[in-house]
Formats: C-alpha cells, sequence, structure tokens
C-alpha cells in the first residue's frame, strides 16, 4: 500500500494506463478475430476492411507504447499470411 503522496500518485497513474492499455488491447483481439472470422467466411471486402483496420490499431498500439513492436510484427505477420492464402 502506497504511504506517501508521491506513491499514491504513481498508483491512480499506473491503474489508470493499466486500464486504457487493457481496453485497447481488447479491442485490438477483436478487430483481429473478426479479420479471421470474415476470411474463412470468403467474405473478400469486409476482410480487406478488417485487414487494415487491425493493421493500423497494432501499429498505433506499438507507437504509444501499449504493445511490443515484435508482437505487433508478429501478429500482423500471421494476419497476413493468412490474408495472402486466401486471396
Amino acid at each position: 500500500m502506497a504511504n506517501n503522496p508521491s506513491a499514491l500518485k504513481r498508483q491512480k497513474q499506473s491503474e489508470k494506463r493499466r486500464l486504457r492499455n487493457r481496453s485497447c488491447k481488447s479491442s485490438i483481439n477483436t478487430t483481429i478475430k473478426k479479420a479471421f472470422r470474415n476470411l474463412e467466411e470468403k467474405n473478400t471486402d469486409d476482410a480487406k476492411a478488417s485487414y487494415q483496420k487491425a493493421i493500423a490499431q497494432l501499429d498505433s498500439a506499438v507507437n504509444k507504447g501499449i504493445l511490443n513492436r515484435k508482437t505487433a510484427s508478429r501478429r500482423i505477420s500471421r494476419l497476413a499470411r493468412q490474408f495472402n492464402a486466401s486471396s
């Protein structure tokens, strides 16, 4: 438990960041799942749109420091491999 003012502030800040990061990661995972679902159902237009949106979200998360660069790269690679195989 934090005892001094600076530790209390740091605790509040880290909780805010944790919630923001969790929300962002959740929306990324949802977008990736939609992209995979569209690829399985052969919806080419929807698949392309969700594929591009997922890549944009992953890049944005890296720039914000939410995801590691290599984690985002690996996810983009897996998504691209599926997308190219279905095309």
